[in-house]
């Protein structure tokens, strides 16, 4: 697209077509120019094509590094806002410019930052040129970008929504969403040389900005509508909203990809919901990125180390001001001077942690709302405290046990993420207990069996040993098999009349891993034989053998400490487990006398023995029947004593994070961002995490061409990949 005509033309599709060639060509504008205000007053109506937006943002790229404009038009957008933050109720010409400003700087940042030719980013040119003369409102010291991400984080974290800034809202976050994309372009391991200016900037802020900022993202996300009545605000007409870019807008959202819907759907649900969803996106973003700083006085001073050790060993990660925002979060209800008396050093982030519970309970089937509710529990003291006094703790434990009953069709990370939530609740006694006593009516998604009257903590035994199976035939991973055995361990001393369907899974689950146990011994025992005569490359060696027996024997025994556990602290109150024992106690007999297991079968064979003697001198009268051993069993329960048990310490397993967090969060945020918010990136410039990238094939003369889906599908590839 050329420059378009000499002069404004004054038809609305003639100017706008002006304004906006003139805006990607090669004409400089100076920054005072009246041309910015024609720019983003005029509303314009314009259809682009996609190929049009195309040639539109290529030519820009090729002539912005002479122009500058993208750097003039980041300064506007911060004029605009500082002016609508000055009042916001009643400048809407600001305000409209804001939006327009916002959205085209959107549309031709984001194809700036996805087509570097190089690692560069200074080859975006945000900076003005020094022959530019510089208005007295802009600091010499300051840079552009610092200047624009402290007016858009002024403007989120400050003004409220309503109907004249719902618009500027959404944008803001688009754009801050467009800005922080540079992350996609480094690799999975944060370095010393990424070169992240924009996100720097977002946490380079004022704690007290900062704190503003994660207050508002949070509110968005808790005022999502629950109904259609729970909303009080409605959009504005789209001839008042739009300005400049509706149909900019509309076109290049072929380009952007953002999801636009709010433009053409006056839905206050739709508005509500989208806003929330970017608000968690960009929240997360925030709160799991790490900057990585090479420590320069042990670098001069050990210039022959190599530059890996360098890398490993001689940088550190700046501290994050939106994690700590987030960990310092308090509820509405708490006093703003702790119980010793001290006052906090900055201002608390207050929050309704009562609305916030029930909006992570009505989204938890979502991956993202999974992820907040991890770094809630797991950085949050206060918050987790909160959890778990609630007496309907079913809110949040329901929706992650369907996940997990559901894991065919969930990604790993989500499944990881549950588990671990899952942990972290159970290193506490008080929610081992509680969930015992909160009985469910009904499970109407779990289909295997009706589970009616079942406890909340018979249900979720139910769903890690299923969970368990499930991993052992698809997933065969190590660590998802020891967070469900360790949440299991942490929850057995406090269990309370566990179901009798519990109970035989509890039972099952040390068959099926003894089942593994025993074909890994008799491969392993081949194997052995074989190695010298017969070695075969395609196998396992028997040192890799030797080290999955090893996982299992723990695994095994951790199964036997869980039920230990339950005989020895709760033996009275748990009739089912005893049943459940004693009807399959020939799965145990094997392992009598392993020397890793022989202790704490010793206690389990203690309980049959006691309960066998007690059933052969009860004299019946018929055939034995569950109802009828079940009865003895009550009635000999009461004379249990536990003489000859041998004492062990509890198990209790608590949650650390790996020594490299980010490695995993960064990537994972980038991907739910991309994989669910509609925003696109080109594939072939991600680094962050493997994407499958888009395969052309060729047909021969008569060879007929299938339908094959040969599109990038990024969240099957990040699936993949993980």
């Amino acid at each position: 697209m050329g420059t378009g005509p000499s002069t404004p033309r004054r038809g609305g599709d003639d100017t706008a077509e002006y304004l906006i060639g003139t805006f990607v060509g090669g004409k400089a504008f100076p920054i005072n120019s009246d041309y910015w205000q024609k720019l983003l007053e005029l509303p314009f109506d314009l259809h682009w094509p996609v190929n049009r937006v195309e040639q539109a943002c290529r030519t820009f790229a090729q002539n912005n590094h002479s122009t500058r404009h993208l750097a003039k038009i980041l300064v506007h957008l911060t004029w605009c806002l500082q002016e609508s933050l000055s009042n916001p109720d009643v400048s809407s010409v600001a305000t409209m410019k804001a939006v327009n400003a916002s959205y085209i700087s959107s549309v031709f940042l984001k194809y700036s930052i996805e087509n570097l030719k190089s690692e560069n980013l200074e080859d975006l040119y945000l900076s003005l040129d020094e022959s530019e003369t510089i208005p007295n409102n802009i600091r010499k010291d300051e840079s552009i970008i610092d200047m624009v991400m402290h007016a858009v984080l002024s403007y989120i974290g400050r003004v409220d929504i309503s109907p004249k800034t719902n618009l500027l809202h959404h944008e803001l976050l688009n754009f801050m969403l467009i800005a922080m994309s540079t992350q996609l372009l480094s690799g999975p391991s944060p370095g010393p040389n990424d070169f992240h200016p924009f996100i720097d900037a977002a946490t380079s802020q004022e704690s007290s900005l900062v704190d503003l900022v994660v207050h508002k993202l949070l509110l968005n996300y808790i005022s999502r509508p629950r109904s259609k009545s729970s909303v009080s605000y409605n959009l504005i007409s789209e001839e008042n909203q739009l300005g400049v870019l509706k149909r900019v807008g509309s076109a290049a959202a072929n380009i952007v990809l953002f999801p636009l819907s709010y433009f053409v759907n006056s839905s206050v649900e739709a508005s509500r919901s989208q806003l929330a969803d970017s608000s968690i996106n960009i929240l997360l973003i925030l709160i799991h990125y790490r900057k990585c700083i090479l420590v320069e006085s042990m670098k001069n001073n050990n210039a022959s180390l190599t530059s890996e050790y360098l890398l490993k060993d001689e940088t550190y990660f700046a501290e994050n001001p939106y994690c700590k925002a987030l960990e310092n979060v308090k509820d509405v209800e708490f006093d703003r001077v702790d119980i010793e008396g001290n006052a906090h050093s900055r201002p608390l982030v207050r929050l309704p942690f009562a609305s916030l519970f029930d909006t992570l309970g009505m989204c938890l089937a979502d991956e993202t709302a999974v992820l907040l509710l991890y770094s809630l529990v797991h950085g949050n003291s206060d918050f987790l405290e909160y959890v778990l006094v609630r007496t309907d703790i079913d809110t949040l434990l329901m929706p992650l046990l369907e996940t997990l009953y559901d894991a065919s069709r969930r990604t790993s990370n989500q499944i990881y993420m549950v588990l671990i939530i899952l942990l972290i609740l159970s290193q506490d006694s008080s929610f081992n207990a509680s969930i015992h006593k909160l009985i469910l009516p009904s499970v109407p998604w779990y289909q295997e069996r009706l589970l009616n009257q079942t406890s909340l903590g018979s249900l979720m035994v139910i769903i890690l040993i299923r969970t368990v199976k499930y991993n052992m035939s698809k997933m065969r991973d190590v660590y998802l098999h020891t967070n469900c055995l360790a949440t299991l361990a942490n929850m057995a001393p406090h269990v309370h009349r566990l179901s009798s369907y519990a109970s035989q899974r509890l039972v099952s689950l040390f068959d099926m891993l003894s089942r593994k146990y025993a074909k890994l011994a008799e491969v392993k025992n081949n194997k052995m034989q074989m190695s010298d005569s017969d070695p075969k490359d395609d196998d396992k060696t028997p040192e890799d053998t030797s080290a999955e027996l090893h996982i299992y024997t723990d695994f095994l025994r951790i199964v036997l400490e869980i039920l230990n556990a339950i005989l020895t602290y709760a033996l009275p109150r748990n009739p089912e487990v005893i049943y459940a024992i004693m009807h399959r106690q020939e799965v145990f007999q094997p392992f009598r006398n392993h020397p890793r297991f022989n202790e704490l079968l010793e206690n389990i064979f203690s309980v049959l023995d006691f309960f066998n003697s007690r059933m052969d001198a009860h004299k019946l009268d018929g055939e034995w029947s569950v109802e009828k051993v079940l009865q003895v069993i009550n009635i000999n329960c009461r004379f249990w004593r536990g003489d000859g048990m041998k004492m062990f310490t509890q198990l209790r397993f608590t949650y650390e994070q790996e020594s490299h967090p980010e490695e995993f969060f960064i990537p994972y945020v980038w991907q739910l961002v991309i994989s669910r918010s509609g925003f696109s990136f080109g594939p072939s410039s991600i680094n962050l995490f493997p994407v499958e990238l888009p395969v052309e094939v060729s047909y021969s003369p008569g060879e007929t061409k299938t339908d094959q889906n040969m599109q990038l599908n990024v969240k099957e590839a990040m699936e993949s990949s993980v």
